[in-house]
């Protein structure tokens, strides 16, 4: 009785005697209030700002997913991409996939709505006895919204995140599509995105087909790609997927009997997905370079495109391998000094040492590059010869000028005379040097076909160098300089351009713009660009004709002779061309 009695007392002093420290209490306690209701209101929008809305989260299906290039006759040839992901609808997953998944990931999956309320506080009680992390208790649509939208950092404060967009997702999409988009994000090591670029990669079939002891694989791969993928550790892989196994025979999934019998089956590899990038890759490259200009960096290496070329891969090869060879035997002459591949050492910034070569096939008809190659190993040298090198092409020019010369009515009959005699130039007379004839007349085929220089010359100078600078104009080869050398090749040209050029005289005239993409299609089979084919008529069909012929003449009994030496007996057509001391060596026909 004494005790209340005096609580009353105090109680009485508090509310009568002592006014200030009443005011001072209650003052104390609304700043207290106000700033924990303030600190609450900060932490809420910090934690929101950012979150996805309805409309982001309606965008989860957009998925970066790999580029295919095929050949001219529609067989995968390369691929380009950021994630290599093939998607697929739920309907084509295996329910030994979905099962095994949900089994060791989420077992109460079905029941919860983004957030298993039993397994976080299993984990809350397991990290407290151990101090430390030991799990996160993520659900399967906890962790897709960590893989759409937020980052790895394990912060509680992004846990508090995951919480809140799993709860937007569950919101949003039914299990079923949650499944769909989990199993097509998710990554299972080896650069496979998704379930389907997973079983292709591991297996070679498709996530349809996919059997239990290899569903239980893949599904263990979800919690440490690194750790447990097949091709890293195969003793680790096979004992986290008998852990699978064990989770689906607690969950129902399958019985004792089918999980040991899964657990003694061997793992079988076979990649299926693997596009061996062995031939072409300048091919590629230069495909790559007009789809980025095209369609943007992230449609191309994220978009899904199919892309169809005009390569051929077979020829595709054979002109890598012929080209290795005739360089290998140019090296392996008597006299030759140039150093061979890989035996003068190389300081950072130098070019290799090695001779370096290119070679470009085009269909004459309708401008279809069949085989491109820029070099002799892509990987150590990505410039490409073929597309990029602008050289001086010699005497391969000269069809040029013979060519205005025709359009002009000359004949390959026609007479050029005073051969020998100087040519006037603003810097003086000039003979040009001959070293394969010094005749002081000869006709327009006869010059062609010895690659006569002072011919060449004479024949500029008399039909004008406006006129075969219109010419080179017109087969698309550039504006080279109005001077007389230009009849012996001093414009810079690419060996693509020059052998597009030469398909002219092949197609009665018409010069058509190299293609190499023929059709590109999106994902869904939809048609985004088809090549509209740019060409015109460069020279008239007799002209064509008679440049033909010419130019086989220069095959059978000239400067191109050596092949028929060689055994080469097919119908042809071209030119050789050299230039000063030898540097560049071409043959275009």
């Amino acid at each position: 009785m004494r005790f209340l009695a005096l609580a009353r007392a105090r109680l009485h002093a508090l509310l009568t005697g002592r006014p200030r420290l009443l005011t001072g209490l209650v003052g104390v306690t609304a700043v207290v209030l106000f700033l924990t209701s303030g600190y609450a209101s900060w932490l809420a929008y910090d934690i929101t700002a950012g979150l996805p809305n309805r409309d982001r989260l309606r965008e989860m299906g957009d998925m970066a997913q790999s580029t295919t290039i095929f050949d001219v006759h529609d067989k995968p040839v390369f691929t380009i991409f950021k994630e290599q992901r093939i998607e697929v609808p739920f309907e084509k997953m295996s329910p030994n996939l979905i099962t095994a998944v949900v089994s060791v990931e989420d077992q109460r999956f079905y029941d919860h709505t983004g957030v298993d309320a039993v397994r976080v506080a299993a984990a809350v009680v397991r990290n407290f006895r151990e101090g430390r992390r030991a799990e996160g208790g993520s659900t399967i649509t906890q962790q897709l919204a960590r893989q759409t939208f937020l980052s790895r950092d394990k912060t509680y404060r992004r846990k508090l995140k995951e919480v809140i967009v799993a709860a937007y997702i569950e919101n949003v999409y039914d299990k079923k599509e949650i499944l769909e988009l989990y199993l097509n994000k998710v990554y299972f090591g080896d650069g496979l995105y998704g379930v389907e670029a997973a079983s292709r990669g591991y297996f070679a079939k498709s996530a349809s087909g996919l059997t239990v002891e290899e569903a239980a694989l893949l599904a263990g791969l979800i919690q440490s790609p690194s750790t447990y993928a097949p091709t890293v550790n195969m003793e680790r892989a096979v004992a986290r997927r008998n852990v699978v196994l064990q989770s689906m025979v607690s969950s129902g999934a399958i019985d004792g009997k089918t999980a040991e019998r899964a657990k003694r089956s061997e793992v079988t590899l076979a990649n299926g997905l693997e596009i061996r990038e062995t031939f072409g890759l300048y091919f590629k490259e230069q495909v790559r370079r007009e789809l980025v200009e095209r369609f943007g960096w992230q449609r191309v290496y994220q978009g899904g495109l199919r892309v169809y070329t005009t390569m051929d891969a077979d020829l595709q090869q054979t002109a890598e391998s012929l080209v290795e060879k005739g360089l290998v035997d140019v090296e392996k002459r008597a006299g030759f000094r140039h150093p061979k591949r890989g035996v003068t050492p190389v300081k950072k910034g130098q070019l290799p040492a090695y001779l370096q070569g290119a070679l470009v096939s085009i269909d004459p008809s309708n401008g279809h590059v069949r085989a491109l190659v820029g070099g002799r190993d892509f990987g150590e040298s990505r410039f490409n010869r073929a597309t990029q090198a602008k050289r001086q092409s010699g005497s391969a020019f000269k069809p040029f000028v013979y060519a205005a010369a025709l359009e002009a009515g000359y004949s390959p009959a026609s007479v050029l005379t005073r051969l020998n005699d100087p040519v006037h130039t603003v810097q003086g007379a000039w003979v040009p040097e001959d070293e394969h004839s010094t005749a002081s007349s000869m006709t327009l085929r006869q010059a062609l076909k010895t690659s006569s220089n002072r011919a060449a010359v004479r024949m500029l100078t008399t039909v004008g160098i406006p006129a075969a600078v219109a010419s080179a104009e017109k087969l698309n080869v550039g504006t080279p300089p109005s001077v007389p050398s230009l009849a012996l090749g001093a414009s810079d040209v690419t060996l693509l351009s020059l052998t597009a050029a030469y398909g002219a005289f092949a197609s009665g005239g018409i010069v058509r713009q190299p293609v190499m993409i023929r059709r590109v299609d999106d994902n869904d089979g939809d048609t985004l660009y088809t090549d509209e084919q740019k060409s015109h008529r460069a020279v008239s069909d007799a002209t064509a004709f008679m440049m033909s012929s010419m130019l086989a003449d220069v095959i059978n009994h000239g400067t191109g002779y050596r092949a028929r030496q060689a055994g080469f007996t097919l119908p042809a057509a071209g030119k050789t061309g050299t230039t000063n001391d030898y540097v560049d060596a071409w043959f275009v026909g």
